[in-house]
């Protein structure tokens, strides 16, 4: 059993050459290099450029490399489809996500531009009609696009496109963040929370990291390199869970529990759900600890 851990997410710039070099020596889980959002429309052609050699080039270590393009539907989206499909980033993500009949598409295009078989999708959840048709959205990747591996909340376009607020608790966000989530586990996805604004605020920062790992996210998207540290803390299992599911591993491991459902360990039921349950949270442990080396 093999996890990747997206415990951080990083957006970068593609427009800015010095970020996308920077980003080599970051202790991100995973690399966003965005050419949506964060460039301006003057500098698309610019960022689509320096990305595709930033990518090609390399050098990213461990961390996971992904492309955001921007909407087939703009000016730029296709040829962006088209730099990153030859480029071969370990993903692409697709702004804009409303129906898994736009993830087929994007399926149609890559398949036509030769990106080799490692470059999955991820889709960015951040339209209503996206929050309306999120289970199907997800079970695309069971059928019409079998690259989906990752939603990603996009809570700031949510908060636009609905007007939502952003505030304390995110209790606005909450039913789309948990709808979104079990589209995802529903169909074998990692999903990635939103972006927290407010990068000097410590604090905040902290307490959505909290919420975001007891709503059951697998990591955070940030938009500053000082959120790494901490979103890193937030979203890795602490020693004594470490220990706990390794203990659960080993006694529904030996033989005479091959075939129970439940046993008890240290005076309370745990049950066979536990162990896959602790298979993943030390699978990603390890994987964690690997990269530390």
């Amino acid at each position: 059993m093999t996890f990747r851990p997206r415990r951080s997410v990083l957006y970068m710039p593609g427009s800015n050459a010095r970020a996308l070099d920077k980003a080599r020596s970051l202790s991100a889980d995973a690399l966003i290099f965005d050419l949506e959002d964060a460039v301006a429309p003057d500098a698309k052609e610019t960022a689509r450029a320096q990305v595709s050699e930033a990518v090609t080039a390399g050098g990213y270590g461990p961390r996971e490399v992904v492309v955001r393009i921007n909407g087939l539907s703009t000016l730029w989206g296709e040829a962006d489809l088209t730099a990153a499909a030859a480029a071969a980033p370990d993903a692409i993500l697709i702004p804009k996500v409303s129906s898994p009949e736009d993830l087929a598409r994007i399926e149609d295009l890559l398949r036509q531009a030769g990106a080799p078989e490692k470059t999955a999708l991820w889709a960015m959840m951040e339209t209503p009609l996206a929050m309306l048709n999120a289970g199907a959205i997800a079970a695309a990747a069971k059928g019409a696009s079998p690259r989906l591996a990752v939603l990603v909340m996009g809570t700031n376009d949510l908060a636009k496109e609905t007007g939502a607020r952003l505030v304390a608790g995110r209790a606005p966000m909450l039913p789309w963040l948990m709808t979104c989530l079990a589209a995802a586990r529903a169909n074998g996805l990692d999903i990635i929370d939103g972006v927290y604004n407010d990068f000097n605020n410590e604090d905040g920062f902290a307490a959505e990291c909290g919420q975001g790992v007891d709503l059951g996210m697998d990591g955070k998207t940030l938009i500053h390199p000082k959120q790494i540290g901490p979103c890193n803390a937030a979203f890795s299992a602490s020693a004594e869970e470490i220990e706990r599911a390794r203990a659960i591993i080993a006694v529904f491991d030996l033989p005479e529990n091959a075939d129970k459902g439940a046993i008890q360990l240290d005076g309370r039921m745990v049950e066979r759900l536990h162990a896959d349950m602790a298979r993943r949270t030390v699978a990603i442990a390890d994987a964690i600890a690997a990269r530390a080396q």
